[in-house]
């Protein structure tokens, strides 16, 4: 059996707010910490059958930046689904739903 690893490392301004986040894997391909300004992690639960979350994000992080992160993770989400259940209807709703905030994110940019 063969592990791999993922590693965040997260620097705190004076405020313990990130200032930087890094992070790295193993078997990413990639030696050493790669910088990112965001990151979402979900984690389940199977004792508590709840999702336990870790959203961080830097404070240079850009609002329309963090528009299209979610955009983009509101797009993956569905094909993570539609892999994970084969439920090919609700995948559907999740990227309609993704494609409607992708388009009213990107209108309200050309304001």
């Amino acid at each position: 059996m063969k592990t791999s690893e993922i590693r965040f490392i997260v620097t705190l301004d004076e405020d313990k707010i990130p200032a930087r986040l890094e992070w790295e894997a193993s078997d990413s391909g990639v030696e050493g910490r790669k910088p990112a300004k965001a990151t979402m992690v979900s984690i389940w639960d199977p004792k508590d059958n709840t999702t336990l979350r870790i959203d961080l994000w830097t404070k240079d992080m850009l609002v329309d930046d963090m528009k299209r992160f979610f955009y983009e993770n509101f797009a993956t989400m569905a094909d993570t689904y539609l892999r994970s259940t084969n439920d090919a209807e609700l995948a559907a709703e999740i990227r309609q739903f993704a494609d409607s905030f992708g388009k009213k994110i990107a209108k309200s940019a050309g304001k």
